[in-house]
């Protein structure tokens, strides 16, 4: 009498595991990266609270790098921190009362400055091509010439034509210029929308150093970095048990006929 045998899967109903699931040392692992990640996530979140000032720039003098609306991180950094160049946050009674100001540095303390010599800002005898500058380099303003005192800055917006900045200020004692003791913060990115981390004008560097970006980026590493080892540390005792689970299911025959 011939006949033929099938077989089938089914699960493994020895008994129920309620231990832990995965090799000792996979659980060590994954604990580790847990903790790891753990630690590189809130150090970086930490950091970045000891570091940077959110704002939130209420007004267009700053376009196109800045829109109004636009939300801003800014690192916190002291007068002598700020190079030509640089987008800071700064508070002056005689400018706005009881808010933050946020303007691009042109000039610091010793530097003279005017506009326009054909078309664009004239900085130490040095014509600057401003690439930030909403539609091209041609400047709207009439600036006479200012020497700088020591220790205090020249600020403009990057929307020429609408900003409130030194230029408005000219008839004031200081000349439009501000103390670098006003200064509290430099804009490192825009982080909503997403534009990114703030460009150093390199035209600014024939004049002297550019200042250096914060730590912004390392920052986000850390956080992306630690969320990545917790999630995959968390996912590791869920997929061991959906492989030890697989791997109990065994074929046992179920017929002759």
């Amino acid at each position: 009498m011939g006949g033929e045998s099938t077989t089938r899967t089914a699960p493994y109903r020895g008994g129920t595991d309620t231990g832990p699931v995965g090799s000792r040392t996979g659980q060590r692992l994954s604990g580790l990266a847990v903790a790891l990640g753990l630690v590189l996530f809130l150090g970086g979140f930490a950091w970045g609270a000891v570091i940077y000032r959110p704002y939130t720039v209420p007004t267009s003098s700053m376009t196109p790098t800045i829109d109004a609306g636009d939300r801003v991180l800014a690192q916190r950094v002291d007068g002598g921190e700020i190079r030509r160049g640089d987008v800071v946050v700064f508070t002056d009674k005689t400018w706005v009362t009881n808010a933050p100001v946020v303007k691009r540095v042109v000039a610091v303390g010793g530097d003279t400055v005017s506009c326009c010599t054909d078309g664009k800002l004239t900085v130490n005898g040095k014509q600057i091509d401003e690439t930030y500058l909403k539609g091209g380099p041609v400047e709207v303003k009439s600036i006479p010439t200012v020497k700088v005192p020591e220790g205090r800055l020249f600020l403009l917006g990057d929307e020429r034509q609408g900003s409130l900045d030194s230029s408005a200020h000219l008839t004031d004692a200081a000349q439009g210029t501000v103390a670098l003791s006003a200064v509290t913060a430099r804009v490192d990115a825009v982080v909503w929308p997403m534009k990114g981390m703030v460009e150093r004008p390199a035209s600014f560097e024939t004049l002297g150093a550019l200042s250096s970006p914060g730590p912004l980026r390392t920052i986000v590493v850390l956080i992306v970095v630690g969320a990545v080892l917790v999630l995959g540390g968390g996912a590791y005792g869920p997929v061991a048990k959906l492989a030890g689970r697989r791997s109990r299911v065994r074929t046992e025959p179920v017929g002759a006929r």
